[in-house]
């Protein structure tokens, strides 16, 4: 597989994403419902902190490329909702700091929404890989 950044301007990437990529030669898709603060047995974690619950939607996020035989290496974009955009900018170092050490960029779409389908969740991540 190859990717291309395409970045008509630099801003982005002190964000961590590219603002568009081009990806040729991928064998395979996967398309990741949307990865929240979850446990293994489906119960919601850590109500209310925005850092822990983005840390374990990243954990799950991971864990649906490791069953597929990728990672986030393979991530070549992101979905980010948030009931708390100004909540979640503080932690988004974080997201950040993972796709990096995997030496990603991923053109992302951050988007603020009124809640989401499990009650206390903050955060969600939604992604497509491509091997």
């Amino acid at each position: 597989m190859e990717r291309v950044a395409v970045n008509p301007a630099n801003w982005s990437l002190d964000m961590g994403f590219n603002q568009g990529e081009t990806v040729s030669g991928h064998t395979r898709t996967l398309y990741i419902s949307g990865q929240t603060a979850m446990s293994d047995d489906g119960r919601p974690e850590h109500e209310g902190d925005m850092a822990k619950q983005l840390a374990l939607s990243i954990d799950n996020l991971e864990a649906v490329l490791v069953e597929a035989e990728m990672s986030l290496a393979n991530l070549v974009r992101l979905n980010v909702y948030t009931t708390d955009v100004d909540l979640l900018f503080p932690h988004y170092g974080l997201l950040a700091a993972r796709l990096g050490a995997a030496g990603v960029a991923p053109t992302t779409t951050m988007l603020g929404v009124t809640r989401l389908a499990i009650p206390g969740q903050l955060v969600e991540l939604e992604g497509t890989a491509v091997a």
